[in-house]
């Protein structure tokens, strides 16, 4: 089975404020073919855009049982995945470890159940790599995305999924901007 590709990421202006600007992106691909989704928010956080990427993509998802790769740059979104964070929460009550509330609660019970509907599997990628660079060490680099997850990758794996992670920045800035435009 052709696996469905997903790429993610979040962004947000001012992250740091009561008011800002975030934006999402994530791109499908399935062979071939791709489709890019994109969209912001006003106040909020980059964690709740990184899984609003998320989101949106598995609503876009509209075949149930795919086998489904996820690549993001959130160590957030991915580690609670891979980490299986979420099962502590639900056996918790949606409490932390430290016995506080989970953060984003809503975006986590909207996309827990899309686990049970699919086979996903999550990789970290760095984020705002530029292959261009002439200081890069792409070697380096590549070494630690092996590292995180699994020596199945080649080394044009690794490019095209950094070049891929890129696009769906970009489309987050578009989110972005898209908000600020309506906000004006």
């Amino acid at each position: 089975m052709t696996p469905l590709k997903i790429y993610t990421d979040g962004a947000c202006s001012g992250n740091q404020n009561d008011e800002n600007f975030g934006g999402w992106g994530a791109i499908l691909e399935y062979g071939s073919h791709q489709k890019e989704i994109f969209g912001g928010e006003p106040d909020t956080t980059n964690n709740r855009m990184e899984m609003t990427a998320l989101l949106r993509a598995f609503e876009a998802v509209t075949k149930e049982g795919q086998s489904i790769k996820v690549f993001s740059d959130s160590s957030y979104l991915v580690n609670c995945f891979k980490e299986r964070w979420y099962e502590n929460w639900l056996k918790n009550g949606w409490k932390t470890s430290g016995k506080k509330p989970v953060e984003n609660q809503d975006l986590w019970e909207s996309i827990i159940p899309y686990l049970s509907r699919h086979k996903i599997q999550f990789y970290r990628v760095k984020g705002h790599i530029n292959l261009n660079s002439k200081k890069l060490d792409i070697d380096r680099l590549f070494d630690d995305f092996l590292e995180s997850n699994g020596s199945f990758f080649s080394i044009d794996d690794f490019k095209y999924i950094v070049e891929m992670n890129n696009r769906a920045d970009a489309l987050a800035v578009r989110g972005i901007a898209s908000v600020k435009d309506l906000a004006e």
